[in-house]
């Protein structure tokens, strides 16, 4: 039986699958991007989304908050490695040996903004400087007998995964 392909946050990612050729600049049909929201008062993009209220203290205020596709690509920030099971109410199977992963923060390319999120598999601390160029992607953050839980990651351009 097939596992059923659920994001982990609904409405902050996707995979631009179908659909006509996009238009310049946009991601081609099949690239996965982070969704964000811009408010069309004071042009302020938010990840993750922001539905309610715009969240910049600056705004002038009536705006409408969009929804936008993020930039694919970004700018290595920061880096971690996770070598310790993190506590509740995270879920990790104790039965199950203790995996580390490597966690990143990336300054998207276009709105400059942090956005912190695992590395592809097989990409360590040691396959990443920060000014490293990084592009998001799809990945996998667990699995149970009924579904397959999807997420971001980013991956060095060019390279590993």
């Amino acid at each position: 039986m097939a596992r059923t392909r659920t994001p982990v946050v609904s409405g902050w990612f996707t995979e631009n699958t179908a659909g006509p050729e996009p238009a310049p600049g946009a991601a081609p049909p099949g690239a996965f991007r982070l969704l964000g929201t811009r408010c069309s008062a004071c042009t302020a993009v938010f990840f993750p989304r922001e539905d309610a209220f715009c969240r910049n203290p600056r705004c002038p205020g009536d705006g409408v908050l969009a929804e936008v596709p993020l930039s694919p690509r970004g700018r290595v920030w920061s880096y971690t490695d996770g070598r310790y099971r993190p506590p509740a109410p995270y879920v990790s199977d104790p039965g199950v040996p203790w995996e580390p992963y490597t966690l990143i923060a990336v300054e998207l390319e276009a709105e400059g903004m942090v956005v912190l999120g695992q590395a592809a598999p097989g990409v360590g601390v040691g396959d990443l400087s920060v000014g490293m160029e990084v592009e998001v992607v799809g990945g996998v953050l667990g699995e149970d007998a009924d579904t397959t839980w999807l997420t971001w990651q980013f991956k060095p351009v060019g390279g590993a995964s």
